[in-house]
């Protein structure tokens, strides 16, 4: 009798070990397929969209560009007839380091909210004042990882690569503009607020009034 209680319990532990088996299995592989859908997701959706409020560019190395009607961006140039267009980088401080360094400053965009703000500490600040290509309205470039994909218009893709620095040259169109664009946080860490840069991806021609579509990059 013994016998057989201790046959039937030990069938019980082996049946027992087998559905706890079987749920920490279920739980792996729906873990797996939520991450897997969520990458997708990430992936393939728009998680915001914007507005192109104005467009600018300059065939000359001066601070400040012109509003344009349109501006064409080639893939792997940037903004045709622009003096920052080219593979390698055209900005005079990069190129006297490395003339040979690849051009990741192909697109400059602003946040038109950026002078929105400046406007009212007393600046006087209008779309292409402070060199940006594209003048962007309702997406917080600032927060766009290194990679976010822009889908600008019907064609244009322009990735980010990262924030633009502002330098002295700022100061030399408004005194005190550096500043204010490079403010320090709570814990004394900079704040670097004048816009982002990036490099073309697709071709495609960019007017004022086009819808912009931000895709963030792939999950590691």
């Amino acid at each position: 009798c013994s016998a057989s209680i201790i046959t039937t319990l030990s069938r019980l532990n082996m049946v027992d070990f087998y559905y706890f088996r079987v749920g920490v299995l279920g739980v792996i592989a729906i873990s797996t397929i939520l991450l897997s859908l969520r990458r997708n997701s990430n992936n393939n959706k728009d998680i915001h969209r914007g507005r192109v409020t104005a467009v600018c560019s300059s065939s000359e190395h001066k601070f400040s560009k012109q509003i344009k009607s349109q501006i064409i961006l080639k893939k792997g140039l940037g903004v045709e007839g622009d003096a920052h267009m080219g593979t390698t980088v055209k900005h005079r401080s990069r190129v006297a380091r490395d003339p040979s360094q690849p051009n990741l400053r192909q697109v400059h965009l602003i946040h038109s909210e950026l002078h929105d703000e400046l406007n009212l500490q007393g600046f006087n600040v209008m779309p292409g004042d402070m060199g940006e290509n594209i003048t962007t309205k309702g997406i917080d470039l600032l927060d766009l990882p290194s990679g976010s994909l822009l889908h600008i218009g019907s064609d244009a893709v322009v990735e980010i690569t990262g924030l633009r620095n502002p330098c002295k040259q700022l100061d030399t169109f408004q005194e005190g503009l550096m500043a204010a664009t490079r403010p320090f946080d709570e814990v004394g860490n900079v704040v670097r607020k004048a816009g982002v840069m990036g490099v073309v991806l697709h071709d495609g021609v960019v007017f004022s009034g086009d819808e912009i579509r931000v895709h963030m990059p792939a999950l590691p």
